[in-house]
């Protein structure tokens, strides 16, 4: 396999975008020395894979929650019961830490084996030369069909194959049933009702309605969906439809059926205020199944698709996992990666996770598409769309954060706020 180089050049553009640091939770193999300055970083590439041999340590990344991430520890004690020459090293990175991670690991020469990366952020990597080059073993592996196109593709770049999608999920509408009930508030199934439902159940320290605007990809994620109800997307972010996406949560909040908080509201902060009764609606994804049915046990709630504008949409979310091109153990990596992706293997760690699955055939299984919860993200997976916006997409991203914290705070009007932001990312957009 050849070794990944890293450019400083190209280290220094991405740490530009990148987000804050944690110390290092766990040991990590060395990477390859850093390439002299003006060196080009080129994608490592993955040899063919033989079956591991001897006692192998393999240090893995992630950002999982405490929830989701137990279902991985319950899929690695599996795997490493059934090979007790493996043994993996999990740490789990918060969310907002885990790019700027990867970004000074790559340059201090201390990066795990492999990577559970957000799936919008997978090509940035692979054009900064810190994941594998895997298309040969795909190609061997021969599973690349089975897998729905949108996730698939996400981990593609520039022709070649740079990880295997984990899973994926999507966001709906949650509402508290014991308080949309009561108030006779039926799910609101366009904007027009979801405003005025969020009004009918806002009523002293509890909020309508919860989403999350935080200034990291979460608040991307979430906004996003409403951009595309408009029939507009990031090339036409600059319309009426934009406009009106962004003066929606900007109105919601003004008129005090949302939280100011959400500008600091990670998902996870918006399903603990849709918990404790503080939001009798949020907006989340299926992640937060488990964790609603450990912590809140009692509490009364459902779900339905999100309310719709000119067309109903959501987003693709989800994770791939990708193995770093500087891994001394390829070989034990790859066969890892793809043990997890057999089917009992797959849907077991899913089912536990609240995760929705990125393989065709596993979706139309009767464990999603009988539970009725379930299914309804099975429903709005239908219409969900990926953030391909090609390397770029961090800086991008970041643009559509900054243009949320400046229209919902006040310090821009909406307009100004979404002329602004298109003016940073229409340059920045694949040709």
């Amino acid at each position: 396999m050849t070794r990944n180089t890293f450019s400083r050049r190209k280290f220094l553009e991405g740490l530009a975008v990148g987000s804050g640091v944690v110390v290092l939770a766990a040991c990590a193999p060395a990477a390859a020395p850093a390439a002299s300055e003006g060196e080009a970083a080129a994608p490592a590439e993955g040899g063919d894979a033989a079956p591991a041999a001897g006692a192998v340590t393999i240090a893995w990344w992630d950002y999982m929650s405490a929830a989701n991430g137990a279902a991985l520890d319950t899929q690695m004690a599996n795997y490493m019961e059934a090979n007790p020459s493996v043994t993996i090293e999990r740490t789990s990175i918060p969310f907002a830490d885990l790019k700027q991670k990867l970004l000074q690991g790559a340059a201090a020469g201390q990066l795990p084996d492999v990577v559970i990366i957000d799936n919008p952020d997978h090509s940035s990597f692979a054009a900064l030369g810190v994941f594998a080059d895997l298309t040969d073993l795909v190609q061997t592996w021969g599973q690349a069909d089975s897998y729905f196109e949108g996730p698939w593709a996400s981990t593609v770049y520039q022709g070649k194959n740079y990880g295997i999608p984990d899973n994926s999920n999507c966001l709906v509408l949650w509402y508290n049933k014991d308080l949309t009930e009561p108030a006779g508030v039926q799910p609101p199934a366009n904007w027009d009702e979801l405003v005025s439902a969020s009004a009918a159940l806002s009523d002293g320290d509890r909020y309508g309605l919860a989403m999350s605007g935080v200034k990291s990809e979460e608040g991307t994620f979430q906004w996003l969906p409403f951009l595309w109800m408009t029939g507009e997307d990031l090339p036409t972010l600059d319309s009426d439809g934009g406009r009106a996406a962004l003066q929606l949560w900007t109105d919601l909040v003004n008129d005090g059926y949302m939280s100011p908080g959400i500008l600091n509201w990670t998902q996870g902060d918006v399903k603990g205020q849709f918990e404790n009764g503080l939001a009798a609606m949020m907006v989340n994804g299926p992640w937060q199944i488990p964790v609603l049915k450990d912590e809140a046990p009692d509490l009364n709630w459902d779900v339905v698709t999100l309310p719709v504008e000119k067309q109903g949409a959501s987003i693709l979310g989800g994770e791939n996992t990708a193995i770093v091109g500087a891994t001394e153990n390829l070989d034990a990596a790859w066969e890892l990666l793809t043990w997890r992706q057999e089917p009992d293997n797959l849907k077991a760690y899913l089912l536990e996770a609240g995760k929705l699955p990125s393989k065709a055939d596993m979706a139309q299984d009767e464990a999603w598409t009988s539970d009725p919860v379930l299914n309804v993200f099975v429903e709005q997976l239908k219409v969900a769309k990926p953030r391909n916006y090609g390397p770029n997409y961090p800086e991008i991203s970041n643009a559509i954060q900054e243009m949320m914290q400046a229209a919902i705070s006040g310090q821009k009007p909406v307009d100004a706020a979404v002329a602004d932001a298109q003016a940073v990312i229409t340059p920045l957009l694949p040709a």
